[in-house]
């Protein structure tokens, strides 16, 4: 598996990164799946504090013991749970977020997080004093780099100007191309690793029931279904085809994949070595499913 580099970092990852928060504490598999994922050369896991109320970084911790040279662990912080456990509220304070990592850092039983992502953000926040906790969290050595994970084109502005993010995770897939408009290409500008979530936009380019998703109707997202599924091939499946659409876009370093089973991590890491999508496929891929626009954040 080829590696690229992450932006302006010197962190080579894998082109398929795992979306740890398809894991779960207790499943049966999650360890056997993060062998698996090494295996192939995923060296890329990705996880919050958010996910199984930070059971989910606990686990890691567990699965990396004794190697944690072999992997890039990327985890974020700005949601917080609260007291009653029935839901979490914004919270991109300073002194939040310090403590988020130092509680990362001890679940993940590491001395270090080698990319610290700001979890979402509005326009509203007070942008300067979170990036002065990364900036802090670097200086004392808690993490080697720090990134945003956001889909506001507003937001992403920002920090690109104030701050010294590496990264973008955004939400990317064929049903989903508003970052096409100018985020993708801001952040190949201004050489920031794009980081996808979302390509297979939750099953539903794939083998789930066709719904309402992000303004397009049911109809529309079983056409998209269909388009995709024309394009792939025996040796390409659908859900190949729609990762390996967004990872065409050169200013995107890696797929992350929520992979809960077996199966979808051979899937998923088969989307590297199979045939590779032509120009022309992906013409026809943008031609016939219709490209939405942000229609707030701008």
């Amino acid at each position: 598996m080829e590696y690229k580099q992450l932006g302006k970092s010197d962190l080579k990852i894998s082109p398929i990164g795992y979306g740890c928060m398809s894991l779960h504490p207790g499943q049966e598999d999650f360890f056997s799946l993060i062998d698996k994922a090494l295996d192939y050369g995923i060296n890329y896991f990705d996880t919050a504090d958010l996910y199984d109320k930070g059971g989910n970084e606990q686990e890691l911790g567990k699965a990396f013991k004794r190697r944690r040279d072999k992997v890039i662990i990327a985890s974020k912080a700005g949601n917080q749970w609260r007291s009653d456990g029935s839901g979490w509220d914004w919270n991109p304070r300073k002194d939040y977020l310090l403590k988020c990592a130092e509680e990362s850092l001890r679940r993940l039983n590491t001395d270090y997080i080698d990319l610290f992502m700001l979890h979402g953000g509005t326009i509203q926040d007070d942008i300067l004093e979170s990036i002065s906790a990364f900036e802090q969290l670097l200086k004392e050595g808690k993490i080697r780099y720090y990134g945003l994970s956001s889909i506001r084109p507003n937001v992403i502005r920002v920090h690109k100007e104030y701050g010294k993010v590496v990264s973008l995770m955004t939400q990317y897939s064929l049903l989903d191309r508003r970052p096409e408009e100018t985020t993708l290409d801001l952040m190949k500008e201004n050489n920031i690793g794009v980081l996808v979530r979302g390509s297979v936009a939750s099953g539903l380019l794939v083998d789930k029931p066709a719904k309402a998703y992000l303004g397009h109707t049911p109809e529309e997202v079983a056409n998209a279904a269909e388009v995709v599924k024309s394009v792939s091939t025996r040796e390409r499946t659908p859900a190949q085809t729609a990762i390996q659409y967004v990872l065409h876009h050169p200013a995107v370093t890696s797929a992350v994949v929520g992979m809960r089973t077996e199966k979808q991590l051979d899937e998923a890491v088969g989307a590297i070595s199979a045939p590779q999508l032509s120009a022309d496929e992906i013409t026809y891929l943008q031609t016939h499913i219709p490209a939405m626009k942000y229609e707030s954040h701008r």
